[in-house]
């Protein structure tokens, strides 16, 4: 699911970052299906070193693990769009205080979106699919 396996064989400082955390999902996995009862799953910026394929593939593995080993994952994210796409929840912060916990659709407005990023936005349903897409204003 990670496409790691094709990297078995390779020292871990030789790696590119994408692949080094591709990898630490994988161990990350491997370590939730091992665990007990109450599952939660934690990633930090997964995505970061990660193409646009990767990018998705991992939220998708993310999802795809919640539902399979019944788990609560928390992702750190600054794609407001990638979370959008694949949260269920979104929560904001700003000044290590929270302004929202919501759905997408109510958590990503405008207001909000100037409120704690200070950014001008345009917030559109995506043209294929049911979540709001964040555009800059001007």
């Amino acid at each position: 699911k990670t496409d790691v396996l094709h990297l078995a064989e390779s020292l871990y400082p030789a790696l590119s970052g994408g692949e080094k955390q591709r990898l630490h999902l994988a161990r990350v996995l491997t370590q939730l299906h091992q665990s007990g009862d109450k599952k939660i799953l934690m990633l930090d910026e997964p995505t970061s070193a990660l193409d646009l394929a990767h990018q998705h593939n991992t939220l998708k593995i993310a999802r795809e693990a919640a539902k399979a080993q019944n788990a609560a994952v928390v992702v750190v994210l600054h794609d407001l769009n990638l979370a959008s796409q694949y949260a269920d929840r979104l929560v904001l912060l700003h000044n290590g205080k929270l302004v929202c916990d919501d759905n997408p659709w109510q958590a990503l407005t405008p207001e909000r979106i100037e409120q704690v990023y200070g950014y001008r936005s345009i917030v559109t349903k995506h043209p294929t699919l049911d979540f709001p897409q964040v555009h800059a204003a001007a």
